[in-house]
């Protein structure tokens, strides 16, 4: 059989393949999964593909998470920066440029989706549509969902991909109206550690320029 037929034989067979599992059911039971934990932290690593730019953009690093709401993406390649949010407040370091860039809003405002999701704070069955969708991957053993948004926002959809013994999520995809993706794959997961109150603090130098902006840099 030629590759082109495999591959929609197992495209038109994967539903009936999860064990008995619907697509909500798996998402479900990921949502229950990010609620049960009250801190999380990951090597991740985020690829941005752009429609103006020929060469993706490859950044890794660490994220950390503590419930409710304190949360910390440490960049390490190719460029080190700090994205925090902590207090109400988004902080964006960059120590190339001494620059700190820092927006207050409340909560309510706040609508980043990979966090939104990672945190479980955000119903997968109240504001998408779920349905199986295999995606190319180095991890056999995974649920692959596609997320549409029921009301229409800056995602077109969203790929999940779900590890089948942890149920946590291990690669996000995130596609916008405009043709843009952003991916991010997280691994050396751990969930519920001791993390120091340090980690959600930011020193930046004296002589550090401070930008106060009313928008927020998105994740």
């Amino acid at each position: 059989m030629k590759r082109a037929s495999l591959f929609a034989f197992f495209v038109v067979l994967f539903p009936f393949l999860c064990f008995g599992f619907s697509a909500e059911e798996i998402a479900l039971k990921a949502e229950k999964k990010l609620q049960s934990f009250q801190s999380l932290q990951a090597n991740f690593e985020q690829f941005l593909y752009s429609t103006s730019v020929s060469t993706p953009l490859d950044e890794r690093g660490k994220f950390y998470f503590k419930k409710p709401d304190l949360m910390r993406w440490e960049y390490e390649e190719p460029e080190k920066k700090v994205w925090l949010y902590k207090d109400g407040t988004f902080l964006f370091y960059i120590p190339e440029d001494n620059q700190l860039i820092r927006s207050s809003q409340s909560k309510e405002k706040y609508e980043s989706e990979i966090l939104a999701i990672l945190s479980g704070q955000k119903s997968l069955r109240d504001n998408y549509q779920i349905e199986f969708n295999p995606f190319p991957t180095d991890e056999p053993k995974a649920w692959q969902l596609k997320l549409t948004p029921k009301v229409e926002g800056e995602h077109s959809f969203i790929l999940l991909e779900i590890n089948e013994k942890s149920w946590l999520i291990q690669k996000a995809v995130f596609l916008d109206w405009a043709g843009n993706k952003t991916e991010f794959h997280f691994s050396q997961i751990k969930t519920d550690v001791r993390l120091s109150p340090k980690v959600f603090e930011l020193k930046v130098p004296r002589d550090c320029e401070v930008i106060e902006e009313e928008s927020t840099p998105k994740k």
